[in-house]
């Protein structure tokens, strides 16, 4: 079969940190999927956080990934060897006037947020962004960027969405099957940062450039990101890329309640493995049976 008509998933850890249960349940959940449509299996490193990604967690990264089993085309694609795309897009969207610097501070943000009791927040509880492009005219928005002042890139989102219309997403069910169409509602992240002066593109920008050019058909994540699909069907949108299927599966919990992290040091795949766990235990575990069907979403 052609792989440019095959179902094409990616498994796309960053490498900050060791992976977790949580981490192999999405690494096999995209797996069992790509078996069982006679599809590819991509493996994407989104490295583009210099500050806090480092090659020995990419070395545990596949490291793991062995051990469960899993086999993924090559090569690998490294986010921090893509920038000029991420740029190309970028600049994209400053020509059709939708991007902006921003200079506020996280403490000027704050405390505008705290004199505005019951300030909207964005679907991931931050508050949106309190300022707007009208603050400050474009002369001096070039201005300070020229004299080399630390900025964030962010999306007029208003001026954005309008272009746009109406979006939405096809979203298929795991492990029942099943499609449905959700409405997309980009306007309830606000002016999202799409790039910093130190950082030149944002999860965000990247990840929708990547699935485009790696030509992903079926992005498998956790439910942890579902709302975020509006902003990057939005960027699909504005940029003329494919929409995907989305699948948002299931969250591992911990005791208390909390979903899997490592900012919350959830025990590691590494971790289990030198206590003696199996792969097939681990799959139980993360609730995908070792012959690669779900038994519930979690």
């Amino acid at each position: 079969m052609n792989d440019s008509i095959r179902p094409t998933f990616r498994f796309a850890p960053s490498p900050n940190g060791l992976l977790h249960l949580g981490h192999a349940r999405s690494a096999l959940i995209n797996d069992a999927m790509a078996r069982a449509s006679g599809g590819r299996l991509l493996l994407r490193i989104e490295d583009i956080d210099a500050a806090r990604c480092r090659p020995e967690y990419e070395a545990a990264i596949l490291e793991d990934l062995a051990w469960l089993g899993l086999a993924w085309e090559a090569p690998v694609r490294r986010q921090s060897e893509h920038m000029a795309d991420y740029r190309a897009a970028l600049e994209r969207l400053a020509g059709m006037g939708l991007v902006y610097a921003s200079f506020e501070s996280r403490g000027a943000i704050r405390r505008a947020v705290a004199e505005r009791p019951g300030w909207p927040r964005d679907p991931d509880e931050a508050p949106l962004f309190p300022f707007s492009r009208a603050t400050m005219s474009e002369e001096e928005r070039a201005r300070r960027q020229a004299a080399g002042e630390p900025y964030a890139l962010r999306l007029d989102m208003k001026r954005a969405a309008a272009l746009a219309g109406p979006l939405d997403w096809r979203e298929i069910g795991w492990p029942e099957s099943g499609e449905t169409t959700v409405a997309a509602d980009p306007l309830a992240w606000g002016d999202v940062v799409i790039a910093r002066k130190e950082m030149l593109t944002s999860y965000h920008l990247a990840v929708v450039v990547d699935d485009a050019l790696q030509g992903v058909t079926h992005v498998v994540r956790g439910a942890d990101l579902r709302a975020a699909t509006s902003v990057h069907r939005l960027l699909q949108s504005l940029l003329g890329l494919p929409a995907p299927f989305y699948t948002h599966h299931g969250l591992l919990l911990d005791g208390e309640g909390r979903k899997l992290s490592k900012s919350i040091g959830s025990q590691s795949l590494r971790a289990l493995r030198e206590g003696g766990m199996t792969p097939d235990e681990v799959r139980r575990l993360a609730d995908v049976c070792p012959g690669g069907a779900g038994s519930r979403s979690g």
